[in-house]
């Protein structure tokens, strides 16, 4: 259910920052009319952040409504505080979803010991599947390959999306983690690279707006023909990095609206705008993936 290329889908808004319900019924049939094999929703790309726990909820609800059964729904639950992450993954346990991501704690950096009790706790209070989140350049703290090994035993931690771009971690979790336990990129860079040594698939930014791209890219991994997955990627490569040219989801946000995706570009502070410069930059990335004509 969970290989392949995961859309971390973004937050439409309408021009008075108000959830968009339309721009995100059109979103999910566009994944699911190009074959992206599940949705992230509310994760860093979906602006969790600055939503209330109200909106937090009302974008899960509608993301399982729209999405009919016919796409896997992984909602993010992940908090700083141990407590809080329980309830907010408890809240959630019985609305459709079909996984929940937990992030590493964030800001307080607790040790590994601290971590591997954070996760400990949230399994064994819920049922719900489990994907660890690991991206330090966020958390300011980084979950280690070991604690990863040691969380893998728990029956309902299925996974983990590793956004570090270390490879070297997909061979040493990979070795010594409960069989099938899920390895998923969080970097489109180095997603391809992460498959090939061994990875499930990306939870993907660049699937906003290349989902067919980035499902045949990830098909054609898991069936390793690396040669025909590369060129599709070579492809991309420039959105890939153009998108994270300033603070994700600013530039995603700005390409899912210059391609017509979104009614408004409306995106929450303290996010702003995106600059001239990178609109520039990626106006032209998005040519020459040939995404705009």
């Amino acid at each position: 259910m969970f290989t392949g290329s995961i859309v971390a889908i973004i937050t439409p808004m309408t021009s008075d920052g108000k959830i968009c319900r339309s721009s995100l019924k059109k979103l999910i049939q566009y994944h699911i009319k190009n074959k992206t094999k599940a949705i992230v929703t509310v994760g860093t790309t979906g602006e969790s952040a600055t939503l209330t726990q109200k909106e937090h909820n009302k974008v899960i609800l509608l993301s399982i409504e729209f999405a009919d059964n016919k796409i896997p729904i992984i909602a993010g639950t992940g908090a700083n505080s141990t407590k809080e992450a329980i309830l907010l993954t408890k809240k959630i346990e019985y609305s459709g979803v079909h996984a929940c991501l937990t992030v590493v704690p964030y800001y307080n950096r607790p040790t590994q010991k601290g971590l591997y009790q954070h996760f400990k706790s949230i399994s064994e209070n819920t049922n719900i599947p489990q994907i660890l989140y690991n991206v330090p350049s966020r958390t300011g703290c980084d979950i280690s390959p070991e604690t990863v090994i040691q969380l893998s035993k728990f029956k309902n931690i299925i996974g983990i999306k590793e956004a570090t771009g270390d490879l070297s971690r997909v061979h040493q979790i990979k070795q010594y983690a409960k069989k099938n336990f899920l390895l998923i990129s969080g970097d489109d860079s180095t997603a391809l690279d992460f498959m090939q040594l061994g990875g499930h698939g990306v939870i993907s930014v660049t699937a906003n707006i290349a989902a067919k791209e980035m499902s045949n890219m990830c098909s054609l991994a898991l069936q390793k023909k690396f040669c025909d997955a590369r060129r599709i990627n070579n492809t991309l490569m420039p959105i890939h990095q153009s998108l994270f040219l300033e603070p994700n989801p600013i530039p995603i946000k700005w390409a899912a609206w210059k391609l017509g995706m979104i009614q408004n570009n409306y995106i929450r502070l303290p996010l702003t705008q995106l600059s001239y410069k990178t609109q520039l930059i990626l106006k032209k990335s998005l040519r020459i993936s040939k995404l705009l004509n």
